[in-house]
C-alpha cells in the first residue's frame, strides 16, 4: 500500500496536467462513472495521507490505491484501468484502486491536521487522540488514519522501532513521555521517508521493517501480525519496550 510520502511524490509527477483539460475518460472503479471528467479541467492536486485529490471545478474525485493499487503516467496499465484519464499532453492511469466522487467542500470531510505530512499536521492533536483510545494496541493505532493519516506498516514499523517501543504495547499503559516520543518518531520518520524516497535511497535507511536482525542488538527480530490489524510487526523483544 502506498504511504503518505508516495502519494505526495504522485502529486509531484501529475503537476504537467494541472490546468488541462480531460479529453476522454473511463474506468472500471466500482460506483464511479468517469463520464462526468469529460471536458473538465483539472485545476488542483491536493492529497490527504494517502488519498490522491483530483480537483475539478465543482467536484473532486478521491483515489485511494488501498493494498494493490498503482498508478501509470503516460503508460497504459497492464491490467483494466480503475480510472483512465487523457489529456492533450498525456495520460493518467490508476490500477486495482479506489475511486470516489467528493462534491462537499474538502475542508468539510478532511481532518488536515491528522495528515503527517501536511503543513498543518498536529503532534500534539495525535497524542491526545491516542489518549483517548487507552486500550488499544499502539500498533493499531499509528494505523488509525483518522489520527495518522498517511501511515502505513513501514512508518509504523519503523517509528516503533526507533522509539524503542513494542507494537503490542497497550496505549494507556505507555508513559507519556514515550508516547511523545514516538509520535516525534512518526514526524521525522515520515519527513525522512519522503526524502529518502525522492533520492531511491529509502531501503538503504530501513531499521526494521522486513529486516531479518535487530541493528541494535544483533539478535532476530520477531515477525507476526499483530492487534486486529494484523499487519506484519517486526520488533525486537530486547530493545523494544512493552507496556501492557
Amino acid at each position: 500500500m502506498p504511504e503518505g510520502p508516495s502519494i505526495l511524490i504522485l502529486k509531484e509527477k501529475l503537476q504537467p496536467f494541472k490546468g488541462k483539460k480531460v479529453i476522454d475518460a473511463n474506468g472500471y472503479a466500482k460506483g464511479f462513472d468517469a463520464d462526468i471528467l469529460k471536458g473538465k479541467t483539472l485545476k488542483d492536486i491536493k492529497t490527504w495521507g494517502k488519498h490522491t485529490l483530483l480537483c475539478f471545478p465543482k467536484f473532486t474525485v478521491r483515489v485511494h490505491m488501498m493494498l494493490f493499487g498503482s498508478y501509470y503516467i503516460n503508460e497504459p496499465t497492464k491490467k483494466n484501468a480503475s480510472l483512465h484519464m487523457k489529456f492533450s499532453n498525456g495520460e493518467v492511469n490508476f490500477s486495482i484502486s479506489a475511486v470516489k466522487l467528493i462534491e462537499e467542500q474538502l475542508d468539510e470531510v478532511y481532518d488536515w491536521s491528522a495528515d503527517i505530512l501536511s503543513k498543518e499536521w498536529d503532534a500534539d492533536n495525535a497524542i491526545k487522540k491516542l489518549k483517548a483510545k487507552p486500550k488499544v494496541m499502539i500498533c493499531d493505532a499509528l494505523l488509525d488514519q483518522k489520527i495518522f493519516s498517511g501511515l502505513g506498516n513501514i512508518i509504523k514499523n519503523e517509528s516503533l522501532f526507533r522509539a524503542r517501543l513494542h507494537p503490542k504495547s497497550i496505549i494507556g499503559e505507555i508513559p507519556d513521555k514515550k508516547l511523545e516520543e514516538l509520535v516525534n518518531e512518526v514526524t521525522k520518520f515520515s519527513r525522512d521517508f519522503l526524502k529518502w524516497k525522492k533520492a531511491d535511497t529509502l531501503t538503504k535507511h530501513l531499521e526494521a521493517y522486513e529486516k531479518d536482525i535487530c541493528p541494535r542488538n544483533l539478535i532476530p527480530f520477531h515477525k507476526t501480525d499483530t492487534g486486529k490489524t494484523k499487519r506484519h510487526s517486526y520488533y525486537c523483544e530486547k530493545c523494544q519496550e512493552l507496556f501492557d
